[in-house]
């Protein structure tokens, strides 16, 4: 059996945007953290795999550090876009840290759960534009646009 839109896309809001998903058990459903929260984004050079952390294979460029690693998104819709179907986007704008030195050719990212250390990652994919990923160097600001990072719940 495969999940409906309608389940992906009220699965999507509960994870991304801390939406309740009403009459799922009884009639208050599944219930939304009580403190929505963020998730972390990060880069990183290569595939994390599905038994992969946060920090596997996470970038390591200078100035990919401190306030310009991970970068936080929020679990609300200033967050999140969350579309029909459960496909979810970027709302706002993320850059992470410029490359002061160093090199990292960029190829895939990952949403996890904590700003440092391993953590949880909750879902990665490759970058897939530019194909074949970004090339990081001196004067290299990593970012996404607004709907540039998609995800899909399915």
């Amino acid at each position: 059996m495969a999940m409906t839109t309608a389940a992906a896309h009220a699965l999507a809001l509960l994870i991304f945007n801390n939406t309740n998903w009403a009459n799922v058990g009884d009639a208050t459903g599944l219930r939304g953290s009580t403190v929505a929260g963020s998730f972390w984004l990060n880069i990183a050079t290569a595939d994390p795999g599905v038994s992969g952390t946060q920090s596997t294979s996470e970038a390591n460029y200078t100035g990919y550090t401190g306030a310009g690693a991970r970068q936080s998104i929020a679990r609300s819709g200033a967050g999140f876009a969350v579309g029909t179907g459960g496909a979810v986007s970027n709302a706002a704008l993320i850059s992470f840290g410029a490359c002061t030195a160093g090199t990292n050719q960029i190829t895939y990212q990952g949403l996890g759960t904590d700003q440092t250390g391993a953590g949880n990652l909750i879902v990665s994919g490759a970058v897939t534009s530019p194909v074949g990923g970004l090339a990081v160097s001196a004067g290299i600001t990593p970012q996404y646009n607004v709907g540039a990072l998609t995800i899909t719940v399915s």
